[in-house]
């Protein structure tokens, strides 16, 4: 593997200007939770806007069935998930945003282990030190959503979530013992990644306070950036073409499949998103 020690640098440079832009309002953005949750505890809620609110819940669950488009969403995972978020009353969604926090906190302890996991494998460890350096870097970053996210739920009154997510978890404990080379490991964190980036996508139209949602859509863009370089890494890697795994890369030996494989779709989709319940606190 061919790499440019000032290159990689450089790049590991861009990626925490990234993070640094997504985690630069969340100490604004907690302090302003505590205000919304204060707020919370003193309104009176109107028990016919309640009524109104899930009567219009009925109705798109309703209209979705109907619909071609809403029975194939209905069918699978997202739709179950989708299903049972709207049918709860209108008197618990001050807590949707906790759960949501909860939720990604949890992904992220995982993720924070995953990594931490990979770096005591021999051949990631006693790798080139600068692609160590990276994975340490994304790995701090991911330490850094998890405190963002905790700092955020508990500026709303909820109980910072600090397990790993309960259904990630058992896959991530079955995958290690057989991480045997890096295309392994790539695969690993690439799925985390994924999932990550789409729950995150998910939630950005779930939650009710606007700055918590702003922050969930900065750190959308740094799992997503992670997840391009992972997919890239792991084509390559899955193709044979370790030497083409290079900084700076000559792109005129890359596959024309090379300029897609990191963005597959348009937009991302999010059939691999956790719903907010799925690491709540208990």
């Amino acid at each position: 593997m061919n790499i440019d020690d000032r290159e990689l640098n450089r790049l590991i440079v861009e990626s925490q200007d990234l993070q640094s832009d997504a985690m630069h309002h969340n100490a604004a953005v907690v302090a302003d939770l505590r205000d919304v949750a204060a707020d919370r505890r003193k309104e009176a809620v109107d028990p016919a806007q309640v009524a109104e609110f899930n009567e219009g819940r009925r109705g798109l669950i309703s209209r979705l069935a109907e619909s071609n488009g809403g029975k194939g969403l209905l069918a699978g995972g997202v739709g179950a998930a989708l299903v049972a978020l709207l049918a709860q009353p209108a008197a618990a969604d001050k807590a949707l945003d906790v759960q949501i926090l909860q939720t990604a906190s949890s992904l992220e302890v995982l993720a924070v282990a995953t990594y931490g996991a990979a770096l005591t494998l021999p051949f990631i460890k006693d790798g080139n030190a600068v692609v160590v350096k990276f994975a340490q870097t994304t790995m701090q970053q991911h330490d850094d959503h998890r405190q963002a996210f905790q700092a955020q739920t508990m500026a709303l009154g909820g109980k910072a979530q600090d397990q790993p997510n309960p259904k990630y978890k058992p896959v991530v404990d079955a995958a290690v013992p057989t991480l045997k080379a890096p295309a392994d490991v790539v695969k690993l964190a690439a799925t985390l990644e994924q999932v990550a980036t789409e729950t995150y996508l998910s939630d950005l139209n779930q939650f009710t306070d606007a700055k918590s949602r702003e922050v969930m859509a900065s750190v959308m863009g740094v799992e997503s950036q992670h997840l391009a370089t992972l997919r890239a890494v792991g084509a390559l890697l899955a193709a044979g073409a370790v030497d083409l795994i290079a900084i700076p890369v000559d792109a005129s030996k890359l596959p024309a499949a090379a300029g897609s494989v990191a963005f597959p779709d348009p937009f991302e989709p999010i059939t691999m998103a956790s719903p907010p319940q799925e690491g709540a606190v208990q």
